[in-house]
């Protein structure tokens, strides 16, 4: 039996937060002067809490400042929380005011020939505020953010929820990422098609089939 859907991953596979090779926000938080932390510090921190933040185990981002704080003795001044929170969510609105013609194309183009379509991101609350407004909003049958449902990639238990909840089995499927958090293998190993999208990202290896361009992706399907 053919493929009856596609599941994307969001970041850096529909939308990218870089152009040519830089991130086009700038990123310039005043952690030092907001928080008391260096750049370094801060840095520390919040990737040791990768995973609690995926997994909506920090419910926000203030959270996760007020657990940094805590966890190096420091005062959240709340003042100084909402700011750094407020930027944080106007940065992560920037990729989704840019979506590239060619992916929301090659949406239409897998709509048009009856493919169901999922998302399975990672991702906290501020990180995904813009995607309602976004033009990629309409083309999905169903969208799975981690912290929503308290599993990330790439466990299997994430890929078998998406196929559930578009009544498919996972061997009906194909996933398509960039090869962040292990993504690719967790879809194979739930038993997912696997197609390795580098058009945003060429840098992450991985044994799996790599397409160039959105566009290439109807013809590298399975045949329905």
């Amino acid at each position: 039996m053919g493929t009856k859907a596609v599941l994307f991953d969001l970041f850096e596979t529909l939308i990218t937060e870089f152009a040519d090779g830089r991130r086009i926000s700038g990123r310039r938080y005043d952690y030092p002067g907001l928080l008391g932390l260096s750049q370094e510090e801060f840095k520390l921190e919040w990737r040791s809490r990768v995973e609690r933040r995926m997994r909506g185990e920090l419910a926000s981002f203030p959270d996760v400042i007020r657990d940094i704080c805590r966890s190096r003795g420091l005062d959240a001044v709340e003042q100084s929380v909402q700011s750094l929170y407020q930027a944080r969510i106007q940065e992560k609105r920037i990729p989704f005011e840019a979506v590239r013609p060619d992916i929301l194309e090659m949406l239409a183009n897998l709509r048009t020939h009856g493919w169901k379509l999922g998302l399975i991101s990672n991702c906290s609350e501020e990180e995904v505020r813009g995607w309602e407004d976004s033009p990629l909003a309409g083309y999905f049958d169903d969208v799975i953010f981690s912290y929503e449902v308290q599993c990330c990639k790439p466990d299997p238990a994430i890929y078998e929820l998406a196929c559930r909840r578009l009544q498919i089995l996972p061997e009906d499927c194909v996933f398509v990422g960039d090869g962040g958090s292990g993504e690719l293998d967790g879809a194979h190993q739930a038993g997912m098609k696997v197609i390795h999208a580098v058009w945003f990202n060429p840098y992450v290896e991985s044994r799996y089939a790599q397409l160039s361009a959105p566009m290439q992706l109807a013809a590298a399907l399975p045949v329905r």
